[in-house]
Parts: C-alpha cells; sequence; structure tokens
C-alpha cells in the first residue's frame, strides 16, 4: 500500500488534500509545526507528527518509520509581502527546508516514488500576457525566488535518484471546501478572499485594497483565483499521472482568466452589506497582473474544473469564516 506524507498537510491547501485522500482509504502523514495550520483542518483519523521541516533527522525518520513512497511539499512559509522584510525567515524555511527534505530522502536510502511541489506563479513575476509553463522565470520578490531555487533544486534531486516530481504554479487560491469543514485559517497571509470573509461577522465592515495606481485597466493589481478544491482534484490527477505514465511535470495551477482586486472586492460587495472599500499603500512585490494559460493542464490531465465562479469562491470563504467565527466563540 502507497504511504503519503504531506508537510505542511495541517494548512489551508494541505488540509484539502488530506480530507480526500483519507476518504479514498489512503495512508496519509501529517506532518507540521502548526505555525500556520491547525489540528481544526484534520480528521481525528489521521496520523499527526508535529515536527518542522528543517528537522531533517525527525524526517528521515518518520520516512523510514512510515515506508514513505510519495511525497507532498506544502510546508512553507507563503507570506509575499513578509519575505521582502524577512528574506531570513524565508530562506530558512522555503529554501533550506526544501533543502533538508532532500537531505532526510538521502539519509533514509528510501526508494521515494513521487515528490509533488506545491510551488507558485511568483516565480513568473508579472506579465502583460497569460503566463505558460514556458514563461521566463523572473521572480518580481524575494517570496518567488524562494520558490523558483526550491524548483530547481526538487528536479535536479529527483533526476539523480530517478525519482518522479511535480511542480505545480499554484496562481491565486481561493474558497473553502465543499464539505464545510475546512478552510483557511491564518488571516496573515494576506489573501483576498479570506480578508473579505473576515468581515462577514463584524459590525464594520472594511476591506484593505493595496494600491490604486496599478498598470491594470482599473488601477487595481488582476490575479487569476482558483478555488482551492479544484486545485485539490489537480493534486490527485497528478498523482494518477505520475504512477501511470512514470514521467515528470510542470505545471500551471490556475483558471486562465484575471480578475482585478476590484473587481472581487465589488462582488463581495453584493454578498455582505455595508462593506466599506479602502485604499491604502502598494505591497512590496506585488506585480500589475499575473494569470495563466492552462492549455497543458487541460491536455495532459483532462482536467475540467468544477468551481470556476467567483460567487461560488466568496461564498464558500464566508461560510467557512462564519463556521471557524462560532468555534472560537465556543
Amino acid at each position: 500500500m502507497d504511504s503519503y506524507l504531506i508537510t505542511g498537510g495541517a494548512g489551508y491547501i494541505g488540509s484539502h488534500l488530506v480530507e480526500r485522500l483519507i476518504n479514498k482509504k489512503k495512508k496519509v502523514i501529517v506532518y507540521d509545526n502548526l505555525s500556520t495550520g491547525s489540528m481544526l483542518l484534520l480528521k481525528k483519523k489521521v496520523k499527526f507528527i508535529k515536527g518542522d521541516i528543517n528537522n531533517y533527522k525527525k524526517l528521515s525518520q518518520v520516512l523510514i518509520k512510515h515506508k514513505i513512497n510519495t511525497i507532498f511539499h506544502f510546508a512553507a512559509a507563503i507570506n509575499v509581502a513578509e519575505a521582502e522584510i524577512n528574506k531570513k525567515k524565508y530562506y530558512k524555511n522555503n529554501i533550506n527546508g526544501t533543502k533538508n527534505l532532500i537531505k532526510a530522502i538521502n539519509v533514509s536510502k528510501l526508494k521515494v516514488k513521487n515528490i509533488i511541489f506545491a510551488s507558485s506563479c511568483t516565480v513568473y513575476g508579472g506579465a502583460k500576457n497569460s503566463i505558460t509553463e514556458e514563461s521566463k522565470i523572473k521572480p518580481a520578490g524575494y517570496y518567488g525566488y524562494t520558490k523558483a531555487i526550491s524548483e530547481k533544486n526538487i528536479i535536479n534531486f529527483s533526476n539523480s535518484i530517478g525519482c518522479n516530481y511535480a511542480i505545480l504554479r499554484y496562481f491565486n487560491v481561493a474558497g473553502a471546501s465543499n464539505s464545510g469543514n475546512i478552510g483557511e485559517i491564518n488571516s496573515k497571509n494576506g489573501h483576498l478572499f479570506k480578508n473579505i470573509a473576515i468581515q462577514s461577522h463584524k459590525k464594520i465592515r472594511k476591506v484593505y485594497i493595496n494600491g490604486k495606481n496599478f498598470k491594470t485597466r482599473d488601477g487595481t493589481c488582476v490575479r487569476d483565483y482558483i478555488h482551492v478544491v479544484d486545485l485539490t482534484d489537480i493534486h490527485l490527477k497528478v498523482l494518477s499521472y505520475l504512477n501511470k505514465k512514470n514521467k515528470s511535470l510542470i505545471l500551471n495551477c490556475g483558471y486562465g482568466r484575471g480578475y482585478s482586486v476590484l473587481e472581487i472586492v465589488n462582488q463581495a460587495s453584493k454578498i455582505i452589506s455595508n462593506l466599506y472599500i479602502l485604499f491604502t499603500k502598494k505591497r512590496i512585490g506585488d506585480v500589475n497582473s499575473a494569470f495563466c494559460s492552462n492549455k497543458k493542464i487541460k491536455k495532459i490531465l483532462n482536467w475540467k474544473p468544477k468551481n470556476n465562479n467567483i460567487k461560488l469562491m466568496l461564498t464558500s470563504a464566508i461560510n467557512w469564516e462564519k463556521k471557524l467565527f462560532n468555534l472560537k466563540q465556543k
């Protein structure tokens, strides 16, 4: 039986994958230091190990004990703006953390079949037109740089040991599970949909938009948003592809359409009453526009998104936030 290690599995995206794998009766080991994740997002039946990605000795012991043959690597610091002012933290968690995972695999001497890495569209920087997997790697900020370096390290290592890899370059992830059981916990990452959803249970509802002088149609930055449920489907399809085809992959994960931040907030104002829009200064590292071409992922995986709807993403995020707020009140 295959055994899956999910680093950062108690986080936003990782926990959605854990839920799906558990529902499929798979053997799942979650490895997370809970710095931004939460046990609230995990089912009781999940095998959870509290540990840091930089502790390669503990990681190697986990790999050996549970005979891991597939690794989903989510563990990372992910705040784009914070990365510019705390590069030491992002080097340690993202670049060095990935190096330590590689070191742990080497120490374990296990035959790992697949490594699936949660990368980011930030490796490209910005672009006026849709971004393909062949677009130039040119990070606009330090967070994107840490992901680009980690990609290279995983690719080189995987090739050296004959392991399959998948580099998944996420565009902007939003929404919450259809079950209503899991969603985004951490409010410090600057994610737009999370920030909007938080306002739903407040008396005075304010949404801050970072910058209004981007070179875009309405002055706010343009992003490609993907529902977390569709992103989870991609991971499952990628896993199946790697096992069947025994070929590695680099894929963009997005819907292929860019929405401005103001367009998203205006849509949210139709769901949340009395939502005030306030503009603040542009964040360091933010680019004008970033949206993908998803032709490759649709062709190779026969991926058909089921939740490509901004209202649905907003509603699921808001419903999750209400549930989370009620849990905190108990």
